[in-house]
């Protein structure tokens, strides 16, 4: 979710019915040597409460030292993400990478919850693969040093993105009686039904979304929805889609400028409008122009033109 999950972002999934977010997650390396990136990545707004601010990094000093840092910006509480598994964190000893030294995720995981007065999180996934899944370990020693909940992907560093996720291992962690802090599931949420579906058949206290949200805020609701009525909600229009996709390039632009909100939205689009016929010609057009009235206009007309066809 990096470059994916900022405040523009957060600000129309709140909107529609995400009960808890977090930031992009943010090197503890940069955090401390001051880097602009990392720094902008602490923004959080009134309005994205409850939020947590996300940390990850390999060194205990810098995770200390940035625990203190996210602490000063008053979210309600600090993430740790051992899950990432690309290949420039990991390589950094950081991520998934920490999945292969419990020792050292222990000692990152005690050096946050030192430097700061907040709840601390983490999130990881079941192991670095297949013959090292050791998720259960992790849960109950980040648990006996201090964690207040903890959310597993449930895939291995190895998997990547793809396969399937495998859930049981996330059951088991759950129903380990020595288990008492909330244990959240991630992993293939993509719809009101499966959500209701692997609630019930494992047992977790919450769930995570992440992919499924990008272009698709509409699923938190959609889904809470879901859970109180077994109906779905309707799909959300052309003129929906127009309005929430306007909403957040004009937030982007709004926090960005203009140059590099446009250029970091144009990663939505597609997503905003998926599965619309022949969109193919709206949508290079959206990607290739550079001013955000422009960018208005384009959708305007797109709601007029789609909008004919849908009635029909």
């Amino acid at each position: 979710m990096e470059d994916v999950s900022d405040p523009p972002f957060r600000y129309v999934c709140k909107q529609y019915g995400a009960d808890l977010m977090y930031t992009e997650f943010i090197s503890s390396e940069g955090l401390i040597r001051d880097a602009i990136k990392s720094r902008k990545k602490l923004d959080i707004f009134d309005y994205e409460k409850p939020i947590g601010i996300q940390i990850f990094g390999g060194d205990e000093e810098a995770m200390a030292m940035s625990a203190k840092i996210v602490d000063a910006t008053n979210p309600d509480l600090v993430d740790i993400n051992f899950g990432c598994p690309v290949k420039k964190v990991v390589c950094k000893g950081a991520g998934a990478g920490v999945l292969k030294d419990v020792d050292l995720m222990v000692r990152l995981t005690k050096a946050v919850i030192n430097g700061t007065k907040l709840p601390v999180t983490v999130k990881t996934r079941l192991g670095w693969d297949e013959s090292m899944i050791n998720i259960m370990e992790v849960a109950e020693r980040l648990q006996d040093i201090g964690i207040q909940a903890l959310t597993i992907h449930g895939r291995t560093r190895a998997q990547m993105y793809k396969g399937e996720a495998n859930w049981s291992h996330i059951a088991a962690v759950k129903n380990n009686p020595r288990i008492k802090i909330p244990i959240f599931g991630n992993g293939d949420i993509d719809s009101p039904q499966k959500a209701l579906e692997y609630k019930n058949r494992y047992g977790v206290d919450g769930i995570m979304i992440g992919r499924a949200a990008i272009g698709y805020p509409w699923i938190f609701n959609e889904i809470k929805h879901y859970f109180k009525t077994c109906e779905s909600l309707p799909k959300p229009s052309i003129a929906n889609r127009v309005e929430v996709c306007r909403t957040h390039v004009t937030k982007s632009v709004e926090w960005k400028g203009e140059k590099l909100g446009i250029l970091e939205m144009r990663n939505h689009y597609a997503n905003y409008f998926r599965g619309i016929p022949n969109f193919k010609d709206s949508r290079v057009k959206l990607v290739s122009l550079n001013t955000l009235a422009d960018i208005l206009h384009v959708l305007s007309e797109i709601e007029l033109l789609y909008h004919d066809a849908e009635m029909a």
